[in-house]
Parts: structure tokens; sequence; C-alpha cells
């Protein structure tokens, strides 16, 4: 782990923090914006991922022989990219620590120039329109449980159809509306001294222009706790058969214990317990579950879930999927988990936050998410800790608690002629 970070405000409001690595070589900087998919106007779903890949202007005659964003970094030895969440946007970039200046000149650059051409408009609404096609491919089943769980919800992708009709007046508006420097955090992790970084920082970003406060955006509404249900979602395809099951976490500043307690929950239950189903259950071929966005835990506010998926022999059916989970949950809601066991899914969350301490991409985007998202809560480097105090007891009622709340079932469906017709329970 490192040392606390320098944190501060420019004027402007742009927040600033900064994380010094000695000897590390490299530095991140991360962008992290809040803004995502949940400020889409309505009619136009998905112009917060159209404006990130905006974010991204091609080479152009006035670039120079360097090229545009992307060239530059690369052609520095670097390596940047950037995610659109339902409730933020983070642009990341790594290079040699030796091209942190130029690299905050390139990232204030691209904001005080955000003016992109009709062409351009028409180049990324293309590509957007293939990766909605992949996501859908890949079955949508998250962004399924959200809309199922919580009414309102949608995914930060976007609608192909709606993105066909954005002009490039309908993004600059948004940009200016929502891109301010006090709805921004800069954050530098890597061999780099504060006092420098806040010089560049306040040279290069002083000229953001701060814009009108954007209305206020109504949020998904909460998921439906009032009794115990399934909502079942349309099918959905998949390349192969079985169901995907969704949950509700708890909002993770609210109530970070019982967030948490489910964190370890969804560890333990893919670490031991789904394997376990697999090898006495011929009808459940694979299982796998996650906390959060994708998989990120603590990687967004509220609304989030944990989702299981399930792949399941031929005529199996869905149903399979819901008893084989239901009875992974009902065995920790009636016995807590023994300490090794309890001990082993512990080290393999803490292990996950060392990595992340470890990546300086990784840490840079946490401090940059931890200072948005959760400016009341505890930072990244309580984690650990508050991970480690979590105990069996807390995570058997987090079962309980996942039992008696609501769910969604979504079933999953596979082309029939890519369906093996016998033995896939055999090949384990």
């Amino acid at each position: 782990m490192s040392t606390s970070p320098y944190g501060g405000r420019l004027p402007n409001g742009l927040g600033l923090s900064v994380e010094p690595r000695p000897g590390a070589g490299l530095v991140s900087v991360a962008l992290t914006v809040a803004v995502g998919g949940d400020a889409d106007p309505a009619g136009l779903h998905g112009t917060a991922h159209l404006v990130e890949h905006l974010m991204f202007p091609r080479a152009a005659a006035s670039d120079g022989p360097d090229g545009g964003h992307v060239a530059r970094v690369e052609g520095a030895g670097g390596v940047c990219n950037a995610e659109t969440h339902r409730d933020h946007t983070v642009f990341h970039t790594t290079v040699p620590a030796g091209m942190l200046t130029e690299v905050l000149e390139w990232e204030a650059r691209r904001l005080l120039t955000f003016a992109p051409t009709e062409s351009v408009l028409r180049t990324e609404t293309s590509v957007i329109a293939e990766e909605i096609r992949g996501a859908a491919a890949a079955g949508g089943v998250w962004e399924a449980a959200l809309a199922a769980l919580h009414p309102g919800g949608r995914d930060a992708f976007g609608t192909a159809a709606e993105l066909a009709g954005a002009t490039t007046a309908d993004v600059d508006a948004f940009f200016r509306r929502h891109y301010r420097p006090d709805a921004m955090v800069l954050s530098v992790v890597g061999e780099a001294d504060p006092d420098r970084v806040a010089a560049s920082v306040d040279r290069f970003f002083a000229g953001l222009p701060t814009g009108p406060v954007p209305a206020s955006t109504p949020a998904p509404a909460p998921a439906r706790t009032a009794a115990p249900a399934t909502i079942r979602t349309a099918p959905l395809p998949s390349p192969v058969s079985g169901a995907a099951l969704g949950h509700p976490l708890p909002d993770p500043v609210l109530d970070r214990s019982g967030y948490l307690a489910r964190v370890v929950l969804a560890e333990t239950l893919g670490r031991t317990r789904l394997p376990r189903l697999t090898r006495r259950d011929p009808r459940i071929v694979s299982a796998l579950v996650t906390c959060g966005y994708h998989g990120q835990w603590l990687g967004g506010t509220a609304p989030d879930l944990l989702l299981a998926q399930f792949a399941t022999a031929p005529g199996a059916g869905p149903q399979a999927a819901a008893d084989g989970w239901r009875e992974v949950l009902t065995e920790l809601a009636e016995r807590p988990a023994d300490p090794a066991e309890h001990r082993r899914a512990l080290n393999a969350l803490l292990l996950a936050c060392h990595r992340r301490a470890d990546s300086l991409t990784a840490r840079s985007v946490s401090l940059g998410r931890a200072a948005l998202l959760f400016p009341t809560a505890p930072g990244p480097d309580a984690l650990p800790g508050d991970l480690a105090r979590v105990t069996p007891a807390e995570v058997s009622a987090a079962a309980r608690a996942l039992l008696s709340g609501p769910c969604s079932v979504t079933e999953l469906t596979a082309p029939t002629a890519l369906t093996a017709p016998t033995g896939i329970g055999e090949n384990r």
C-alpha cells in the first residue's frame, strides 16, 4: 500500500488527488466525471457513452504528425481507455513518468477543444451500435436484471436507434452541461511530485468553463422490497442454455456492512459452494456469481446488483438453476461457513484489494471513484480492514436476506443447432 494521497480542489472546482510512488517509473492519470447513462436525455439513450467515445478525437490536420489523442499517448509508450457506467464515466491513461506533464496538457486539451464533427459523430455512433449488438449477443443479463429489480434503470451502452438521431448540437449540449470541473476529479498515481502536478493542473485546467449546474436526474425507482417476489424477464439469447438470477445490493454508503457481507457471500459461493453444486447436480453444468456492475463491486452507487449465472444441461430449464441457487443460499443461511472456508473467501478478496492498490491504473480509478461517488465513506485504504471484519454470521444473514428478498430470473436460450444433445454435464 502507498502513502496517503494529496487532495484538493482548484478554484474552478476541479478535484485533484495525487499519490506519489517514488521509483515507479510510470504514472497513471484518471479523469472521473460524475455523469453516466442515468443522465441520458429522453429519446437519446446512450449519449453519455457517445460523449465518452468522442473524447478520443481522431487525427486531424491540425494535430500535426503525432496524430490524435490515442496516437499521442501510444506514441509516448503509454495506454489509454475509458468506461461509461450508469453514474460516472472514467478516462484513464498510463505513461512513463517523464510524460506526465504532456499527458496532463493533452487531457485538458481534449476537454477545452471538444467539438465533434458530423462525420466523427456518425463514425462513433456506428461503433457504439456494434458494441450494443455485441452486448446483446453476450446476453445482456445484468441490464435485464437491473430493469426488473429497479424499474426505470437502464444500461449505459445506449440504444442504437436513438443514437442514430443524435446531432452534434445534442452531444455538445450534454458535454457543456455535465463535463464541468466541479463534477470531475483528476487522480494521479505513480512517480509524481504533488506540488508540480498541482501547478501543472492549475495551469492547464484553470480555463475549463464551469457551466450551469444541471437539474437533478430522477434516479431509478428503488428495488421492490415490500414482499418476496420472483420477477421473470424476457428470455435472452446466449451461447449456452441456462438462467441468470439477480438480487438488489444494499446501498454501499448507507449500509456498507451489508454491502460487504454480500461481497463475501458471493466470493464464498463462487469459490466453494457453486463448484460443489455442479459436481453433485447433473442438471447444472457451470455457475458463477458476481457483485456489482459486471463484477466491479464498489464500482458504482446504488442501485447495484448481485448476479448469479448458470449453464444447464439440455432439458433442465431455468428451474434447475433457480433450485440450485436456493439450495446453496439455504445452506449458508441455515449454517454459517466454518472459519477455514470463510478465511479463504476473505483472503481472496483481500488479495484483490492489494492487487488493485498495486496497479497504478486501478488505483487512480479507485481514488477518483471514491472522491466523486462515495465522498462521505471511507476511502480505498479502509476497504481491507472493513472486509476483514465481516463475520460468518453476517454472511449467513446476507444469504437469508437474498432468500427473502426480490429476485429476477432471466432464462438464457442457446440456438438449437449449437446445443449439444447429450453429455454436457459429463465433461466437467
